[in-house]
């Protein structure tokens, strides 16, 4: 009968993943950290068991020979395993994962949004200046000032209980933060309209939601969310994670996002963006040229005209027609035809500029 080998891996957080492999064999152990690669041969040379590495020191020990493999371990032959897949409750996939991917140093000033019960918070206070800790729930607080009170890192701890929605943000270098769903958007543009400009922030969100986050035209997910993001910030999916890595399992399955502000931003009025992009995307499959027929719209654009023809003394012809001076406007654009669905950032900047130039305004 072959003998296996049943050895422990030990990361960082001091959680341990047990791991079953062949006494030959090898396996490939991919943390998702900016893709750094470990490679272990767990039998022979007992020196390869402990790897020092840029996330800190990973072990492999315990090692034994077992007949028959243990259930419900993780069998490795041959192949990558990817830890973050192994690391329970969710604080884990968190502080070993999204922890390296915000890239932080030691000046750093970390806004940590819900910080449960502190796992990844301990880790990066170990590392950075200060954290400042964002938590709705005064008993998790409490449970988080009590885990750091009496040691060094008390001091570099700040914890503000309360709505975060409702704050003012502080001053801070990166942001972490693991998101409901129903303040997911109003949080990411209150981070985006942020200043000062914060450097990075990696944010768990559910899944259908970071995807909308990243969508390109298109995509039948690309929407006025996808096109605010983007106009404001870089945004780069970084991993998905299972549904498995939370206790208990949720229904739907989560990603985490790395999003970057654009410093300078863009020079555009928000407000004006964003009254535009919610017209157009109510019917993102029509043509513009059937969405600005609508009678609502017509009848906003004309009270915002008339407003700016009275502020700045400009007389409106008896036979002014709003219909036909918004078609006119999309049709000197070239955008009359065009879908929102479709269209990138740069065609809806030109669609904007069009109607702004002739006093038309969305805000």
């Amino acid at each position: 009968m072959c003998h296996l080998i049943l050895a422990k891996l030990v990361l960082l957080s001091s959680t341990v993943v047990p791991l079953l492999m062949y006494p030959s064999g090898y396996v490939n152990l991919r943390l998702r950290t900016r893709q750094t690669h470990l490679r272990v041969l767990p039998c022979a040379q007992a020196q390869k068991r402990s790897i020092a590495c840029a996330e800190g020191r990973l072990q492999l020990q315990s090692f034994q020979d077992v007949a028959r493999p243990p259930e419900r371990i993780p069998f490795i032959t041959r192949g990558i395993i990817v830890l973050a897949a192994f690391l329970k409750p969710v604080f884990h996939v968190i502080s070993n994962v999204t922890y390296f991917q915000a890239s932080l140093y030691p000046t750093d000033v970390v806004l940590e949004v819900g910080p449960g019960t502190g796992n990844m918070t301990v880790k990066m206070l170990e590392k950075v200046k200060k954290v400042i800790a964002c938590e709705l729930d005064v008993k998790l607080a409490g449970e988080l000032q009590k885990r750091v009170q009496g040691t060094p890192l008390a001091n570099k701890l700040e914890i503000k209980i309360g709505d975060v929605l409702k704050s003012d943000l502080p001053f801070f270098d990166a942001c972490v933060a693991n998101l409901p769903y129903q303040i997911s958007s109003p949080f990411v543009f209150k981070l985006l309209l942020h200043r000062p400009f914060f450097r990075c922030a990696v944010l768990m969100f559910q899944r259908e939601f970071a995807l909308r986050l990243v969508a390109k035209p298109g995509s039948p997910l690309y929407c006025r969310l996808s096109v605010n993001t983007q106009l404001l910030a870089r945004v780069d999916h970084l991993m998905k994670v299972g549904k498995n890595n939370f206790k208990p399992p949720p229904k739907v399955e989560s990603s985490v996002v790395r999003i970057e502000p654009r410093n300078p931003p863009p020079p555009i009025n928000f407000q004006e963006w964003d009254g535009l992009l919610r017209i157009v995307f109510v019917r993102k499959n029509k043509t513009l040229a059937a969405v600005f027929n609508s009678n609502a719209v017509k009848k906003l654009l004309e009270k915002n005209y008339r407003i700016h023809c009275s502020q700045n003394n400009l007389e409106i012809p008896e036979d002014f027609s709003i219909g036909s001076f918004i078609q006119g406007i999309l049709k000197d654009t070239g955008y009359a035809e065009k879908r929102a669905r479709v269209m990138d950032i740069d065609d809806f900047i030109s669609v904007l500029h069009g109607f702004n130039a002739k006093g038309i305004h969305f805000s």
